[in-house]
């Protein structure tokens, strides 16, 4: 009996199909054939199990800034092309080179980065200075943040390395799988007890034509849009910032985790040591409670800051990325989250310089006469 219509279909269907499988496993293939792998693999994250750490003491932090002639003259001199982003933080800079700066430029550049929470350079050459060089650089602005987890150079514990590729992401399920965006506002290990100031992330391989860009919020503008009443509520309390989450995620895939994690508490206002700005300090990554509150009361407060910070899309910038951008920031007044919108099979590679600051400044009004 001769095959019927529906039959012959069928048969074509799984023929087909068969065929789209084989050209998608030989796409795949070629692609991973083609795939030089990554540019720097020097920069390639290690995780030593044998790598362990003492607690971090306190240490005496002057800020850079602080040493800035606010006129910046070895910053941005008469070569430098400057343009803002948003009146409220962001600017472009093209014609500077970072490695080239004196002390002097240094200092100018924490406080133009205070001033204008990040700065992204253009055209440097800092990716290619060496460990050693990019490290000298760092810590003119403090010590530089060895992290607890995160995978970093061998022999140089300073980097941390942030690298995903086709068989590598390692952070895939970090605020859970089952979510509708893998964004994270956060602020860098905002647990430890000195968090970060003026932090350096460059890219060394990124996702082809576009995606993988960074978003930022200005703390400093999220709170001036408070209301002076409920600002007036913000002031003296204190939020819990935690490293325990962090540390578990890695022990439970196997990961090192090379210091003990740490829970502080620190200010919900904080006060800029050199501009004398108020920034909310509280982050979606770390900061798990308000002190001092009903675990009802800290969640409602909680949620309305995070929501506000995240929706404040009129005080938020993207960073961009282009062959030897730099972006410069100042943890202690904004947010970010990478934006995960590139595929899965692209290489994002990237480092991040952490140098430590102060202790949190709590913010505390005038009394009234």
């Amino acid at each position: 009996m001769a095959p019927s219509v529906a039959d012959i279909k069928s048969t074509e269907a799984v023929t087909d199909g068969i065929a789209q499988l084989k050209l998608a496993n030989e796409t795949a293939q070629a692609e991973q054939k083609a795939d030089p792998g990554p540019s720097y693999p020097q920069y390639l994250p290690t995780f030593d199990p044998e790598e362990k750490w003492p607690p971090i003491e306190l240490f005496e932090h002057t800020d850079a800034g602080l040493r800035a002639n606010p006129a910046k003259p070895n910053l941005l001199n008469e070569n430098a092309k400057v343009s803002h982003i948003s009146p409220y933080l962001g600017t472009e800079i093209r014609g500077v080179q970072l490695s080239q700066l004196s002390k002097e430029g240094l200092d100018e550049l924490a406080l133009y980065t205070a001033e204008r929470k990040v700065l992204i350079f253009r055209d440097q050459d800092f990716k290619d200075l060496g460990f050693d060089r990019q490290i000298e650089i760092a810590k003119h602005f403090g010590p530089i943040h060895r992290h607890p987890t995160s995978g970093n150079v061998k022999g140089y514990p300073e980097f941390h390395i942030v690298y995903r590729d086709a068989q590598h992401d390692r952070f895939s399920d970090y605020r859970g799988a089952n979510r509708l965006t893998r964004l994270g506002w956060h602020s860098d290990v905002t647990y430890e007890k000195q968090p970060p100031s003026t932090t350096f992330f460059f890219i060394l391989d990124q996702p082809p034509q576009v995606g993988g860009d960074t978003l930022f919020a200005s703390q400093v503008e999220a709170y001036n849009r408070l209301s002076p009443e409920f600002q007036k509520r913000l002031e003296g309390l204190k939020a819990l910032h935690s490293a325990v989450y962090q540390a578990d995620y890695a022990k439970n895939r196997g990961s090192v985790v090379r210091r003990e994690p740490v829970e502080t508490e620190h200010p919900i206002v904080r006060v800029h040591p050199v501009t004398g700005e108020k920034a909310l300090f509280v982050n979606e990554g770390f900061t798990r409670k308000i002190v001092g509150f009903k675990q009802e009361e800290s969640d409602f407060l909680l949620k309305f800051l995070l929501d506000h910070i995240a929706k404040g899309a009129d005080f938020q910038i993207r960073a961009r990325y282009e062959p030897g951008t730099v972006v410069v920031w100042d943890n202690r007044l904004v947010v970010h989250s990478v934006n995960p919108d590139y595929k899965a099979e692209h290489r994002r590679h990237a480092i991040r310089l952490t140098p430590q600051a102060e202790v949190p400044i709590p913010y505390a009004s005038e009394p009234s006469a």
